[in-house]
């Protein structure tokens, strides 16, 4: 297998998480990326195996799979052990639903973060009310997740895509300042767990060193 990957792309951390999971060896392809212009040009394999034009992509044999939840389907389908989406018709409903939330839901607010808080400010500064209407939003998303968690040490009963997609957005959400408050005490519980499981304690560990890298100095790049 083959992934197309960009080293700060939070959907394609996802798959990254649950191919390790899964304990399945791929060939990892970074995409070109910079502060100035993001991802462009656009790699040209990415554009021709994606519509879209954007990562993930998984080759595996001769098929290549886009979107990180169909990515997530295929993976299942392909290589249902150990499973990441529950057994039953119902929970499996419930599964995709958060997964699709913290996509949906929650990254556009994660998204505003980044590009007016990560990325340099354009000529019209930072949008503060934007900002601000987005560390709500994520505030609110967090509460909502606290609730689903009373009585639950997963989302979707064990481990799962749902914790999976929750996870990548919400550290990427506290790594720009918007953290979950500390009386959460079940999504807090939650997020220790996550965070120390290997394949998400490793992917969080490659995002950070790459970030500390960007922003490093030019005698710290030098060493």
């Amino acid at each position: 297998m083959r992934l197309y990957s960009g080293p700060l792309s939070l959907f394609t951390a996802k798959i990254r998480i649950a191919l390790a999971e899964k304990r399945l060896p791929y060939e990892r392809i970074e995409v070109g990326w910079s502060l100035e212009r993001r991802y462009e040009p656009h790699h040209p394999d990415v554009v021709a195996l994606n519509p879209k034009g954007q990562v993930p992509v998984l080759i595996d044999g001769d098929l290549a799979v886009y979107d990180s939840t169909l990515i997530f389907e295929y993976l299942e389908d392909r290589y249902p052990e150990p499973p990441l989406y529950p057994r039953d018709v119902a929970g499996r409903a419930r599964c995709r639903q958060l997964e699709a939330a913290a996509d949906e839901i929650l990254f556009p607010h994660v998204w505003t973060l980044i590009d007016q808080g990560f990325y340099p400010a354009g000529q019209g500064g930072r949008d503060e009310a934007r900002l601000a209407s987005a560390r709500a939003g994520i505030a609110r998303f967090c509460e909502e997740r606290d609730k689903e968690l009373a009585d639950r040490t997963w989302l979707c009963g064990d481990f799962s895509v749902a914790d999976i997609g929750t996870i990548v957005m919400l550290n990427a959400a506290a790594s720009l300042g918007a953290t979950a408050a500390a009386e959460l005490s079940n999504l807090r519980a939650w997020l220790e767990r996550t965070q120390a499981r290997p394949a998400v304690a490793r992917e969080i560990g490659e995002m950070r060193a790459f970030v500390q890298r960007l922003f490093a100095g030019p005698a710290q790049k030098e060493r």
